[in-house]
């Protein structure tokens, strides 16, 4: 699903280079579950980024399905990103001034969905959010464990093949962060790829496989084993 062949990510001044990402290959099949883990500034953020089409590396090929995004226009980007990925981010990234159900049509309308197809998918995810009662609600009326449960709703309405979650238990109680895990979980048991980025190695157990990364470069990978998450 995913290849990168030696992604770099850097920004110049005058002669001086400053690495953000270094020598970076990574091959993510469909349907795993990819955790990446690493002390603050080690270019977690910024290779979820590049991944979801947020950001461009500076050297590298990166490949999505075998399009080379590398070589894609802005247009073809914008494409694959609306048409393939979810993104779930900490601060949760909600429309102030939309409402829950506003919100939550928005990737539809983006994918110019029609509107009783739109109205369909909403009303579906909604419900299985237990957010029906919530859905004429803005998101500062929300707590923080209702809004990202509101982003993770908006991240997933349109189906996408890819979700990628930076920090998203960072700012929720421990049985909020647990509830939210499991959605991801079970996503993904469904057949949803997902790459997190987390500090936590509760969470990072989830995956199935952990990529540590250390001043950009990436450390160590290692294949997580079967065990208790999963019975």
């Amino acid at each position: 699903m995913i290849k990168l062949k030696n992604i770099e990510k850097y920004y110049t001044n005058k002669f001086l280079k400053t690495y953000v990402l270094r020598n970076i290959n990574l091959e993510v099949e469909e349907g795993s579950f990819i955790s990446v883990m690493g002390p603050s500034g080690s270019g977690k953020s910024t290779l979820l980024n590049i991944i979801g089409m947020l950001d461009t590396p500076s050297d590298g090929e990166y490949f999505f399905f075998d399009e080379p995004v590398h070589k894609l226009s802005e247009r073809k980007l914008s494409d694959l990103h609306k048409n393939y990925i979810g993104f779930v981010f900490q601060q949760y990234h909600l429309i102030d001034e939309l409402t829950v159900y506003e919100n939550l049509e928005t990737p539809l309308l983006y994918q110019k969905v029609k509107g009783s197809e739109r109205k369909g998918k909403v009303a579906e995810v909604l419900d299985r959010f237990n957010m029906v009662a919530k859905k004429d609600l803005f998101p500062n009326q929300l707590s923080g464990g209702q809004q990202q449960l509101c982003a993770i709703a908006r991240a997933i309405i349109a189906e996408p093949k890819l979700i990628l979650a930076d920090e998203p238990t960072g700012n929720l109680h421990s049985d909020q962060g647990k509830e939210i895990m499991e959605l991801l979980k079970k996503l993904n048991e469904q057949g949803t790829t997902i790459i997190q980025v987390t500090h936590s190695k509760e969470n990072a157990a989830y995956g199935q496989k952990i990529i540590r990364l250390f001043d950009g470069w990436i450390e160590s990978e290692k294949q997580e084993e079967e065990k208790s998450l999963k019975n």
